[in-house]
């Protein structure tokens, strides 16, 4: 028996008062994709749409077009969020008519908001902004996406993130198809006054330099078979030694061919394999084959200790964590667009669900935490238990 879709009734909803503060970032948007709206008849602006998205977000019971629309009817949301009445055909519309590009500027506003999280104290003696990159696939589209493309190996899009360690949010996003170049990608974003946190399928040596080159530092991982010249090695002290760290070397990273795209030397440390280093992705490769016990790593900060050094690479599987709870706001509901500019707009709504949630927890986004926003904005938590989990995260952060 077909399960009855559920109506979304006002008592549904509540909490807009968490929506407040980012109506007025919204507000700039309000005059996006009226360019060819000559007549003026445009009653759906990109502020609205966003606020819905949004809404729909942390909504559980808000899981289609249909759902979104149906919101838009509501009189608490009309007047809460701004908001008129608008038709499906609007709502399809706005995916394709509205600029994504243009919520970057406002992911980057709240971003610049947030304080750094508790942290080790060593990772302070690095004066760049610690910043790890990795790409994620989201293969969660509809079917129908499948028979557009006809190719159901096709029906990816990846996810290029660049992830503010000591905020725990992402700061720069970029959607492309799944066959995209990682290392492109980041080679076209690099800033300077970053150290870049890379996995092993970022070690090409050119861009490295180019990290060195745009005023920025990397650590990186690099092919347990690399080829390098070593020049110096260096004492370790005990509390390397206690985090794992086998070697501290100057080395001449590469083969003579390769050693003319990494014009200097760099620091190459040898790491001890543990749990908290390791990652599904590589178990899966040494699958039925004798795992390596030690991993390389290459920087070119010189003046860091090895064991922050260490340290840095280690926290890089906070990206894992958040790809994971990233793709539970999205993927436990269903895409509202099959256009590559209305799922840049639902990737960017979630985005910046994680950095309200950041913004009021002062801790990184959870799916816990999560979860207590849809409870209270559904109706179910009321205000009191919510305050109470964030003072509880806050207590913690203390």
């Amino acid at each position: 028996m077909k399960q009855k879709k559920q109506e979304i009734n006002e008592s549904d909803l509540q909490g807009f008062k968490y929506f407040k503060r980012l109506s007025k970032l919204l507000e700039r948007l309000h005059i996006a994709g009226c360019q060819r709206d000559h007549a003026g008849n445009r009653i759906l602006h990109m502020d609205q749409y966003m606020a819905l998205l949004l809404l729909c977000m942390f909504s559980p019971v808000s899981k289609s077009l249909r759902s979104l629309q149906q919101a838009s009817e509501l009189k608490k949301v009309q007047k809460k969020l701004g908001v008129p009445r608008s038709s499906l055909g609007s709502l399809s519309e706005a995916a394709r008519v509205f600029d994504s590009n243009l919520l970057t500027g406002i992911i980057e506003q709240l971003a610049r908001e947030l304080k750094p999280i508790p942290h080790s104290p060593k990772l302070d003696d690095v004066k760049a902004i610690l910043t790890i990159v990795d790409g994620t696939l989201l293969k969660a589209l509809p079917k129908t996406v499948e028979a557009l493309l006809g190719d159901r190996n096709a029906n990816t899009f990846k996810a290029h993130v660049q992830y503010d360690l000591l905020k725990a949010v992402p700061v720069k996003y970029e959607l492309t198809d799944g066959k995209a170049n990682e290392k492109a990608v980041l080679q076209e974003n690099l800033e300077a006054a970053r150290v870049y946190v890379l996995d092993r399928g970022y070690a090409k040596y050119e861009l490295l330099q180019q990290i060195i080159d745009a005023g920025s530092h990397f650590v990186c991982r690099v092919n347990d078979t690399a080829s390098f010249k070593m020049l110096e090695e260096r004492q370790l002290t005990p509390e390397d030694i206690r985090v794992g760290v086998l070697r501290d070397m100057i080395v001449e990273l590469g083969s003579q061919p390769k050693q003319e795209s990494l014009r200097q030397p760099v620091r190459l440390l040898e790491i001890k394999v543990t749990e908290q280093t390791e990652y599904s992705a590589v178990k899966l490769r040494y699958k039925g084959k004798t795992r390596p016990d030690t991993m390389l790593v290459a920087t070119d900060m010189m003046d860091l200790s090895a064991d922050c050094i260490a340290l840095i690479y280690k926290c890089r599987w906070q990206i894992e964590i958040f790809f994971r709870f990233f793709k539970h706001i999205l993927g436990c509901r269903h895409l509202l667009s099959y256009c590559e500019n209305g799922l840049e707009l639902e990737v960017y709504a979630a985005i910046i669900a994680c950095l309200i949630i950041a913004l009021y927890t002062g801790r990184k986004p959870t799916l816990r935490t999560y979860e207590m926003f849809c409870w209270y904005l559904s109706g179910w938590a009321d205000e009191e238990e919510l305050t109470a989990h964030i003072e509880r995260l806050q207590e913690q952060t203390a």
